[in-house]
């Protein structure tokens, strides 16, 4: 990773993690994963304390390398068979991956779809830093020709092989938000009760932040820098955004961003950013995916298939949508303040 797109993760992840560890905090920052994660633990005595943080920052860079879609992993190997047509056993590492990988994609009508990392290489979105070319039209729409779904994954057992060899899993558009998750229950099977972990600004928190709720500061994507709002959380409570300024190349004034909709081949239009907020942060992540891509007409549908009960989106005009769970949750810090429109109500429409 370059020590530009470093730096400008840092940046990213104190803005939006909204918070700071107070004196009685013991916190741990290492890149992984392509972001800097940041790792904050409450009434853990020190000691104790940086060998629980060695164990996280372990973890994440075992993970980093298992499920890294481009440089040589066990996932790499996969795609290599699933291309040739080959049956093939699933890497130890990736089973946990499968199951929920089909089952998002599935209720998200395939707009979350780790099946099309074809795309995501073509448009240079699988390397540290952005091609910054356009790739050929003809290309992409050969690419979404073929129509690579999960739902074209054969599992029998511990076995797996695909119907259609233009598969290529990438599963970026979850994979942090699983990986915060086990390190969210590594963390609590060791008696921690009060913690967080923010990865690029996608978090999962439990517990307190010492004698208060943990507040969590939404990006403005319409402002660099800027904060659009504030939440504060439950017991264990995941906030994840997508958003177009995350990973994007701009040509001729125009930005084309790493969130590929995968019914046109194209960086995702529907919106500026969605903010989701679940108790499972890997259900988070793969939300606010496909509630990006989501037409303005349908993402509430998609939002209730997925089981998701608080939405936040920045449409491309600066206005925000969401549900009216949502905004009985948030406190807009922007002066003025952005138009609201509220949708129907998601079900169930209940507080955390």
């Amino acid at each position: 990773m370059s020590l530009r797109l470093a730096s400008l993760l840092l940046g990213l992840a104190l803005l939006l993690g909204g918070c700071s560890a107070p004196p009685d905090g013991q916190q741990r920052q290492f890149l992984a994963m392509g972001t800097l994660v940041e790792v904050t633990l409450f009434d853990i005595d020190p000691p104790r304390a940086r060998r629980l943080l060695d164990e996280v920052e372990a973890e994440f860079q075992r993970l980093h390398h298992d499920w890294h879609a481009w440089e040589e992993s066990p996932l790499v190997g996969l795609n290599r068979a699933l291309a040739g047509g080959e049956t093939v056993e699933v890497p130890a590492v990736l089973q946990p991956l499968l199951a929920p990988a089909i089952r998002l994609s599935a209720q998200s009508d395939g707009l979350f779809n780790p099946a099309i990392g074809r795309l995501i290489a073509l448009w240079g979105f699988q390397a540290d830093e952005p091609a910054r070319r356009l790739p050929d039209p003809a290309r992409i729409a050969a690419e979404v020709a073929a129509r690579p779904r999960m739902s074209d994954l054969i599992l029998e057992g511990n076995r797996i092989r695909s119907r259609n060899p233009a598969v290529q899993l990438d599963f970026g558009g979850f994979a942090k938000g699983y990986a915060v998750d086990l390190v969210v229950e590594q963390l609590r099977r060791r008696g921690v009760r009060n913690a967080i972990v923010n990865a690029g600004g996608d978090l999962r928190a439990i517990g307190r932040h010492g004698e208060r709720p943990w507040r969590i500061g939404i990006r403005d994507p319409q402002r660099p820098g800027g904060v659009l709002a504030r939440i504060e959380l439950g017991g264990d409570e995941s906030v994840f955004t997508s958003g177009d300024y995350e990973r994007y190349f701009e040509i001729d004034g125009r930005r084309y961003h790493h969130i590929i909709d995968p019914r046109s081949g194209w960086p995702a239009e529907g919106a500026r950013s969605v903010t989701v907020i679940h108790p499972q942060a890997a259900t988070a992540d793969a939300a606010a995916t496909a509630l990006l891509i989501a037409d303005a007409a349908d993402w509430p549908r998609i939002a209730r298939q997925m089981g998701i009960r608080y939405v936040l989106r920045v449409e491309p005009d600066g206005s925000v949508e969401m549900n009216p769970a949502m905004a009985t949750r948030v406190q807009f810090m922007r002066q003025p303040p952005p138009e609201i429109r509220l949708t129907a109500a998601l079900t169930p429409e209940t507080a955390p």
